[in-house]
């Protein structure tokens, strides 16, 4: 089962967005040494804020569209379903539940595969990133990064519904859900130290090297 988003992670993600967002709104804001009349630069920040919270919704949707397109390739019959986080309701697409674990695994693991494909893009193509004015861009890689350490928070405490990515993927190959917070928490904290050393050949090969292990962990069930 994967859940649309865990909702202890997804609350951790927006809360870290919510503080890297000023910042990053602020300092897109205009070219350094430029200077602009008040409105105009008010006017700038909200484009970006709005182009920045935009990028985070195209990131949940791109998550959310790996799980589906697994779901349908293996006609596994997705369906929404209530759940709860404590007192907090919410939902998540659920499928049925004779799938092999190896299909299992792939689709639990495929909103974060995309993540991880789509921030090894950015950091390739646009490596200086960081120093652009790109708001769309820097929201999805923003959303991409805080939702996976969200995640592997999660998968360490072992919390959040039962329906949770990384419950499903420790399941279906049998290992400890700690282990999958690894597997999550690895990319992600080496894709946030290239945005702000994109020169850091040690961490550029280390996160391919934790994607590629990602995916291979597919083949440890048949």
């Amino acid at each position: 089962m994967n859940a649309v988003l865990c909702c202890s992670a997804r609350f951790a993600a927006i809360a870290l967005l919510s503080v890297f967002l000023p910042a990053s709104a602020a300092a897109q804001a205009s070219p350094a040494g430029a200077s602009s009349p008040p409105a105009q630069v008010d006017e700038h920040r909200a484009l970006d804020t709005v182009e920045f919270l935009a990028g985070a919704a195209l990131g949940l949707g791109t998550h959310e569209g790996g799980h589906l397109v697994f779901d349908g390739l293996f006609n596994a019959q997705p369906r929404i379903e209530a759940v709860h986080f404590g007192p907090i309701p919410f939902f998540a697409v659920t499928h049925r539940s004779d799938l092999s674990p190896r299909r299992e695994f792939t689709i639990s693991s495929a909103g974060f595969w995309v993540q991880e494909g789509s921030n090894e893009w950015f950091l390739t193509r646009r490596p200086a990133l960081r120093r652009q004015h790109a708001p769309l861009a820097k929201g999805l890689f923003a959303f991409n990064v805080l939702t996976s350490i969200g995640y592997g928070v999660v998968a360490l405490a072992k919390a959040g519904p039962f329906e949770r990515d990384t419950r499903g993927m420790a399941a279906s190959i049998g290992v400890d859900e700690r282990a999958i917070a690894a597997v999550v928490l690895a990319p992600a904290l080496l894709d946030a130290y290239r945005y702000f050393r994109p020169d850091a050949r040690w961490a550029r090969w280390g996160s391919r090297s934790a994607k590629v292990g990602s995916v291979l962990l597919v083949l440890k069930r048949r």
